[in-house]
């Protein structure tokens, strides 16, 4: 992608061009619910070349309170208001439910802006592709929202396979199990069906699926189950992914897991490495903490893994979370045209994949 230089002057609180402002890129977030307001606000603002400009919600709470936030955006009503502004633009964030995803990225590319998509990408494969196609097609970057790479567990768990402290790795076991045995019904997770973007299967085995493949490569044999255990939305999904590298990757997304299992356990011919604890960052960010201290994403000594060999272990300091390279990722690819920090296409493997689980559940009855 060409680096494009945003265009200042027409929005209403944006000030004159300086010096220091010049190789700024300004931009839009489309969506100001948990999404955009806990995770792709803070981001931006911590990411050092990136500046929120405008920020579209036709909610009356979420617009004053992005106006708290960010007091220099530009609060729209409208994804159209965004096009309208696209010369003085240099990225979109969708930020809004999955069933909207697809639409409202055809319509970014299609204005030519380069854009980020929070998960998943749209609601399956096929919509995916054709929207990878036209991006590409455009010459518009696409940059899916895939930042559980940057897990703690994650950054820890390519760092002992980069040493080779578990020796060859057979099998991978990631879970993100919570206890919720009464439905939300506010929660657009559980109202939507499956078709809309509801349900665990599309919001946590994207990261599930996405982190597999990251770790051990591409995949030659998928079984999954699907269950609507508490009516409406899909709420409990088991996945076995056979890797070509040899691993096999068991993982489980569920909301009725009242004894939930270890969030992450690698096993290898030298070892094997357990992790108890989720990543905190998502708890930091709802809790109010800025993604750029100095302390961001350190996890307490409590929460670290353990390598064990057999009736022996011990603790393993754990990496920093760090959901920030992300968006650092994503202000390079702006300012360069350098790689973007997940492929778009990462994302249609990830999406193929749950396609295949949704398929098989589907036969099954």
């Amino acid at each position: 992608m060409t680096p494009r230089r945003a265009v200042r002057g027409a929005n209403a609180h944006a000030g004159p061009t300086s010096p220091d402002t010049a190789d700024r890129q300004r931009v839009a977030l489309i969506g100001y619910g948990l999404a955009g307001r806990v995770f792709h606000g803070p981001l931006v603002r911590a990411t050092p070349g990136l500046d929120i400009a405008a920020i579209v919600t036709r909610d009356s709470s979420r617009r004053e309170q992005a106006a708290l936030d960010f007091p220099a955006a530009t609060l729209l009503e409208t994804p159209d208001e965004v096009w309208a502004r696209r010369d003085h633009l240099d990225l979109v964030v969708i930020a809004t439910t999955p069933g909207t995803h697809a639409r409202l990225a055809r319509e970014a590319i299609d204005a030519g802006l380069a854009l980020v998509v929070e998960k998943p990408l749209a609601v399956d494969a096929g919509e995916a592709r054709a929207l990878i196609d036209h991006a590409e097609a455009r010459g518009v970057s696409l940059v899916p929202f895939h930042n559980r790479r940057w897990d703690s567990d994650q950054l820890t768990l390519r760092r002992l396979l980069q040493e080779q402290t578990l020796g060859a790795v057979h099998r991978y076991e990631s879970r993100f199990e919570r206890w919720r045995p009464e439905p939300n019904a506010r929660a657009w997770r559980e109202a939507l069906t499956s078709a809309e973007g509801g349900g665990v299967l599309l919001d946590l085995g994207t990261h599930l699926v996405d982190q597999a493949l990251t770790l051990f490569g591409p995949v030659s044999r998928i079984y999954g189950e699907v269950q609507s255990r508490r009516g409406g939305a899909d709420d409990d999904v088991f996945i076995a992914l056979h890797h070509m590298s040899g691993v096999e990757s068991h993982l489980w997304a569920s909301a009725l897991s009242a004894a939930p299992g270890p969030r992450v356990r690698v096993q290898g011919s030298a070892g094997a490495y357990i992790v108890q604890e989720l990543d905190g960052q998502e708890t930091a960010l709802r809790g109010g903490a800025h993604p750029d201290d100095r302390d961001f994403g350190l996890e307490p000594q409590e929460h670290w893994g353990r390598l064990w060999r057999g009736d022996r272990s011990e603790v393993l300091p754990s990496e920093p979370g760090r959901w920030l390279t992300f968006y650092e990722g994503v202000a390079r690819t702006l300012r360069t045209g350098a790689p973007p920090p997940v492929e778009a296409r990462d994302a249609l493997l990830a999406l193929e994949i749950l396609d295949t689980v949704r398929g098989q559940a589907l036969e099954e009855g």
